[in-house]
Formats: structure tokens, sequence, C-alpha cells
């Protein structure tokens, strides 16, 4: 057992095959009566749902004509990705514009039908999410979504998935006009569910937004190991989980007393 200079413990513990990696024990946290979730990469499979779509929009418009390798082409797209932002709608039209100073028609209706057919196919939720969700639900916590997403965007692949009736409130950009890790949007949802900063845990799969965000204000905070796209090294967070469903363990050790810290000495 390590102790850590902020005076907390270490565990390394298996728990139903899973392992809890750099869990940080604190014996001292109130009753939790909430949590707040990240969307994108932390319930569902964001990153990977984005690409699919993005190869199929792109295979889409060569099959109708667009004079370009697919790599490249996928390339130039997420280039343009990094300057106008991941969820930028007309992404094909700034694509077309830029490389042929004119839009297609016939290249662009066959790339978005193409992007949706796969982005359906793709918006699929992390491994027991759903299972995960209930549990929590049946513990009578409250449940949260922050995200950074488009107001409609967000709500819109809660509906597809089914968990739209899981959350509330769903507070996304829109709603605040603030991106994390700005403390607005998660003051925002902790008035709209009726807690304080110390009721409720947040769990996020972005470092720089979701567990400094939460950390301004004293929230605890839970990294989505499995949805991290950054080779995140130190994330930063209380605790770190390689699966949704240990967020019920790490819930679990946050209620030990401090003089039961021995039952997980090896």
């Amino acid at each position: 057992m390590f102790k850590s200079p902020m005076g907390c413990l270490h565990i390394r513990k298996n728990v139903n095959r899973f392992e809890i990696a750099c869990t940080i024990f604190s014996p001292n946290f109130p009753m939790i009566r909430g949590i707040l979730f990240d969307l994108d990469n932390t319930l569902l499979d964001f990153m990977r749902m984005k690409r699919a779509s993005i190869e199929a929009g792109v295979t889409a418009m060569i099959d109708s004509g667009l004079p370009m390798p697919r790599e490249e082409a996928v390339q130039k797209i997420y280039e343009i990705y990094d300057r106008v932002g991941i969820e930028h709608q007309e992404i094909f039209n700034i694509f077309l514009e830029e490389q042929y100073r004119m839009v297609e028609y016939k290249w662009l209706a066959a790339g978005v039908v193409a992007y949706r057919r796969a982005r359906n196919n793709y918006l699929v939720t992390y491994p027991h999410v759903r299972s995960t969700l209930a549990a929590l639900l049946q513990r009578g916590l409250k449940l949260a979504v922050i995200s950074d997403a488009p107001r409609l965007g967000a709500w819109l692949r809660l509906a597809q998935l089914d968990l739209h009736h899981m959350f509330d409130p769903v507070v996304t950009f829109d709603d605040t006009g603030h991106r994390k890790p700005s403390p607005i949007p998660f003051e925002r949802a902790l008035a709209l569910m009726g807690l304080s900063a110390k009721e409720v845990v947040m769990i996020g799969d972005w470092p720089d937004r979701d567990m400094v965000g939460a950390k301004q204000l004293g929230i605890v905070t839970v990294f989505a190991r499995y949805g991290d796209t950054k080779n995140t090294v130190e994330s930063g967070a209380d605790y770190e989980i390689d699966d949704i469903s240990q967020l019920l363990q790490v819930l679990n050790l946050m209620e030990i007393d401090e003089d039961q810290t021995s039952l997980f000495e090896s």
C-alpha cells in the first residue's frame, strides 16, 4: 500500500474481473447523491463513430467522382475539424469549397447520406453503460450530463441510444454559452439538480476539461480511461476506471470508513 503526497491511499484491487487502476482513496467524502457524466467518449464511443462516418462519406463521394485519394480526403477533413470544431454540421461543404472552390452537389449528397447511415450504425454505448446507469438509478442517485456539444446534437445522441429518459438535467454548450473547464456548466447542473459540489461525482474522458473543470468546484473526479483518445498519462483525477461498471466500485470505496482500509492491504 502506497501513501501519496496528498495523504491518500492508492489501491489496486480486482473487482469483478476488472482492475481499478490508480485509484485514490479518501475516507472523508460526504454521501454522494448525484453523478455528472460527460457524453462523448464517456457514455458513447464518439470518436469511433465520427471516424467511421467520415470514412463512409468520403468513400461515397469518391464513388460519385471525387478525384482525391481516400486517406488524403479524410486527413483534410480532420484538419478542417481542428479549425472549426468536431461538431460542425457542414464539414463536407467546407471541404469541397476549399479543395475545388465549388460544391458539387452530386458528391455532397452522396457523402451526407453515407455519413448519416454510418453514424446511425456506429452510434453505440460503451459496454456496461446501460446496466451501470440502471444500477445508479436503483441506488436513488440523480444523473446529469454536462456536454460541450450543441443542445440538439446531445439530445439526438441520447435519444437514439434510448438514454434520454435517464438524465435530468442535460446541460450543453447552448445552455450556458460556456465550455468546460469553465465552472459555469457545472454550476448550472448542480443548481438544476439541487445538489452541492460535495454531493456529486464527475466522470469524463478529457482531463483538461472534465477533471479540471470539476475540481475547481471541489467535485470528486473519475477519469474514464476507457474513452481516452489522447494517450493521457496523468489524468489528475481522484479515480481512474477502465470500464464504466467500475464506477459502482468507486462509489463503494468512497463509503468505506478510514479504519476499514486494512481490508485492501495485500
